[in-house]
């Protein structure tokens, strides 16, 4: 597998910063999550370099550097208008609150650094110029394993980061990789600190799970393991075959965050309980809105037999844009529950975009009249029976969209205002 690392393709500017530091006599390697992603012939998204020279060494090598995290030991340095992040080789304090380290220390010994990391096939150093691999953690090894395990003592790391277990997970469904069982075994034992981490970053990794193409074994091992009851309890303490269904849902719906989201809730919680769950979890109020709307419109197999009025109102409180994402959840719950109904619920869905394709009046701002002048056919100024007709007329239209002309909308409005409880 090392010879994978010989033949990656490692960008130019990256190789110009290494070979800079190593010119000026120091240590200089990538580290982490590149060189596993080399080593398995995966193009990385973001090349990280380690070395032992001290920030302000690095900073005096190049003309242009940003201090992005000097005080960790990390700068940006810019080439080519380029930026590669560098970082000195170093070791850790203790972690006292579960989230990061009371101090660092800078290192000349890049094991040293690579001790402090949390998977052994994220504990690997490669330097390009010279080809060598410094892997004292035989991370090498777990990745040719297919194998999920800390370095050094499991317990200790998730005690050191909470979210080391959740990362952990993430990286076997991601990866499709097994835990390794010391590392799953210290899971359960740690979820005290675990809950110290802050929802925000429980959420990206939860996000990245939960997008991978194994979801569903993920998600089962958050369960098994204990984490996902200290963040998502409405999945974990389901009852096992709504659970089973949930995870298979979202395993099987189209690659959106929101609609992996809203097939894993749909049976779950209602509309505003799963808008609620989303910003607990502190996702953004757009997606939050969006989940709670298509988890409150997911059992489309209840309406098979709706007439097209019905459909009409359906897609008036969903919104149009919004239909290809509620037929994509929809898709995924029956295929978790009921694939049986897939042939009826694609005709459902076909009626639906034909309703939508012709463009049917569903809300106020699509009636033919506006405001001024529903007024002036009542010979009404502003006040609360405006409200009223409006409602009226839109109800009226989304029975039958051909009364969405101005004449008839105003033979409507002034039937209705004559009868004994109009515009009362």
């Amino acid at each position: 597998m090392i010879a994978n690392l010989h033949n990656a393709d490692i960008p130019r500017p990256v190789i110009e910063v290494i070979s800079r530091l190593r010119e000026l006599g120091h240590a200089v390697y990538l580290v982490g999550g590149c060189v596993r992603d080399m080593v398995r012939q995966v193009q990385p998204k973001d090349f990280d370099v380690a070395t032992s020279a001290l920030p302000q060494e690095v900073q005096a090598a190049f003309r242009k550097v940003i201090p992005t995290g000097i005080q960790h030991g990390t700068v940006t340095v810019v080439t080519g208008g380029n930026h590669v992040e560098v970082t000195t080789f170093r070791s850790e304090g203790d972690y006292l609150d579960g989230r990061r380290p009371s101090s660092v220390a800078f290192e000349r010994d890049i094991v040293k650094d690579l001790s402090r990391r949390d998977f052994t096939i994220n504990a690997m150093a490669y330097n390009p110029l010279d080809r060598e691999l410094v892997d004292p953690f035989e991370g090498q090894k777990d990745l040719q394993a297919q194998l999920i395990r800390c370095v050094g003592s499991a317990q200790e790391r998730f005690s050191e980061d909470g979210l080391r277990p959740l990362r952990a997970v993430r990286f076997a469904a991601v990866l499709g990789f097994t835990l390794d069982a010391s590392t799953r075994d210290a899971i359960p034992a740690t979820l005290d600190v675990f809950r110290k981490v802050a929802l925000e970053r429980v959420r990206e990794e939860f996000v990245k799970l939960l997008m991978s193409p194994r979801a569903e074994s993920g998600l089962l091992l958050l369960e098994q393991t204990g984490l996902l009851d200290v963040f998502l309890p409405e999945l974990a303490r389901a009852e096992p075959e709504v659970a089973r269904q949930a995870r298979h849902a979202a395993q099987v719906a189209a690659h959106a965050q929101e609609i992996r989201l809203a097939a894993l809730l749909a049976d779950l919680s209602t509309g505003p309980h799963a808008r609620d769950l989303c910003l607990r979890l502190k996702f953004s109020n757009k997606a939050a809105d969006l989940v709670g709307l298509l988890v409150e419109h997911a059992k489309l197999e209840a309406r098979l037999e709706d007439s097209d009025p019905a459909l009409r109102r359906l897609l008036a409180r969903l919104g149009v844009p919004q239909l290809p994402d509620l037929l994509a959840v929809a898709r995924a719950r029956v295929e978790a529950r009921a694939p049986e109904l897939r042939p009826a619920l694609e005709q459902l869905g076909a009626r639906l975009e034909a309703i939508a394709a012709t463009k049917p009046p569903l809300v106020a701002r699509d009636l033919a009249l506006t405001g001024k002048d529903i007024m002036a056919t009542l010979g009404v100024s502003p006040s609360p029976i405006v409200g009223e007709a409006t409602r009226f007329l839109v109800e009226a239209v989304l029975d039958d969209p051909s009364l969405n002309t101005p004449e008839r909308l105003q033979d409507a409005l002034r039937n209705w205002r004559s009868r004994p409880t109009g515009g009362a």
